[in-house]
């Protein structure tokens, strides 16, 4: 059997069964039917190029593939849930580059192409940088949830920039109702959905690389941009008129309670801005695409920063390098390696070149449809600031600024914990 991988620009083929068959090694985050998923995935490689693919997922990954690689026992290739730790061990001299001409790659057949470069380079042990990284399987945090029935019987159109979803804000405080609903309540880490806000908001007002400069602390927290950021926030969470319970209520809302309000009758809000994952806690028996659906949290047409959008991903990286590990990385740029997940559930692409036929549900297609729409793509960057502050100072200090503190000090007492960590 014989089945073409494409390696930057040149097509390798590969026979099933011949003296080049070698074993490979994947680690990974994914346990339960993630898990299922990938080594279906990897089956298809393994069918393809005759190598003995083995997988194991741990949910102490960020531990264990340090020690491992410390004692020079690490797999083939890892998978990464977030830039950061790859950033480091590349650092290290931990992981290989990828071949010549996967950069161009992605450019080419990844939607927001250069963001997906950019994320996946690193500086080597020697300073200079190199892609390292290659990202598989994306989340969309980018979204506002609504009622279509709510809007229908209210006469409201879905927003299409940010000055339309702050005019629609307004006409339904007009209309007697309440435009959001927001919760910042999650146990030990409240506070963490507002940086979210923050961050889709770094996006719609500054340039990439501001907030490229931000997440390493280039540029300082307290810095106006970021204040600013913090702000457009507040427009939304600290106005009683716009949200469910006032202004009052956001910190002390868990984040999982915090959507219900837009299917009472009448509607205590009218839509929810939260990731793709909160389905998960909307009522027993809600339909996605019926009872409720999503679109992509707009971006300010007076600025010019075109689409951009926020979410998390894996990352895939050569930790212990052989040819076949390179093949590997070589299979996921077909648009078959993508193809199989897709149909499986629980699975987004920036691939431009997959078949959107190929979702097992069409909400995840239309939210594909956001991510290949993305004319820029950051991961979260609370995730990859060190942990004192991204899931530390920082959630403690929006739930400070939901309350009412002064955006200028919350951020100086992010940045003060920042400095303090150096």
């Amino acid at each position: 059997m014989k089945m073409k991988l494409y390696a930057g620009v040149a097509a390798v083929a590969l026979t099933a069964g011949t003296a080049q068959a070698e074993q490979i090694t994947v680690f990974g985050p994914w346990l339960g039917p993630d898990q299922e998923n990938v080594e279906k995935v990897l089956g298809a490689f393994a069918e393809a190029s005759g190598h003995d693919v083995r997988y194991t997922g741990s949910d102490s990954f960020e531990q264990q593939i340090v020690i491992d690689a410390e004692a020079g026992s690490a797999p083939n290739v890892s998978v990464f849930p977030q830039p950061g730790l790859a950033s480091d061990m590349a650092g290290r001299g931990f992981l290989t580059p990828l071949r010549d001409g996967t950069a161009e790659w992605l450019v080419e057949n990844y939607a927001a192409g250069q963001s997906w470069v950019d994320l996946g380079t690193y500086a080597d042990a020697s300073g200079n940088d190199q892609l390292f990284g290659f990202f598989y399987k994306v989340d969309v945090k980018s979204l506002v949830w609504f009622s279509p029935e709510n809007f229908e019987d209210a006469g409201y159109d879905v927003p299409e920039t940010m000055e339309d979803l702050k005019a629609l804000t307004d006409q339904i405080v007009a209309d007697g109702g309440t435009p959001w609903c927001i919760g910042l309540g999650s146990g030990g880490a409240t506070g963490w959905p507002a940086t979210d806000w923050v961050e889709d908001m770094m996006l719609r007002t500054q340039e990439p690389s501001v907030y490229d400069a931000w997440v390493s602390n280039e540029l300082p927290f307290d810095a106006p941009e970021v204040v600013a950021a913090i702000e457009e926030f507040g427009a939304f969470a600290r106005n009683d008129a716009y949200v469910a319970g006032g202004a009052g209520a956001v910190a002390t809302t868990d984040f999982r309670d915090s959507p219900k309000g837009m299917f009472a009758s009448p509607p205590q809000c009218y839509m929810h801005r939260q990731a793709s994952f909160i389905p998960a806690f909307f009522p027993e028996g809600t339909e996605v695409g019926e009872d409720v659906d999503f679109f992509y949290f707009p971006a300010y047409a007076e600025k010019d920063l075109g689409s951009p959008v926020l979410g998390a991903g894996t990352l895939w990286a050569i930790t212990n390098e052989n040819e076949a590990a390179h093949e590997l990385m070589a299979f996921l740029q077909t648009p078959e390696a993508h193809e199989i997940w897709m149909g499986l559930g629980g699975f987004l692409t920036p691939h431009k070149g997959v078949d959107s036929g190929a979702f097992s549900d069409p909400t995840l297609g239309k939210m594909n449809d956001i991510l290949l729409g993305a004319t820029t793509f950051r991961f979260d960057a609370s995730d990859l600031m060190p942990g004192g502050v991204g899931a530390g100072s920082f959630w403690t200090g929006m739930v400070d600024y939901a309350g009412g503190k002064d955006a200028s000090a919350v951020a100086a007492e992010i940045q003060a914990s920042w400095d303090s960590l150096k």
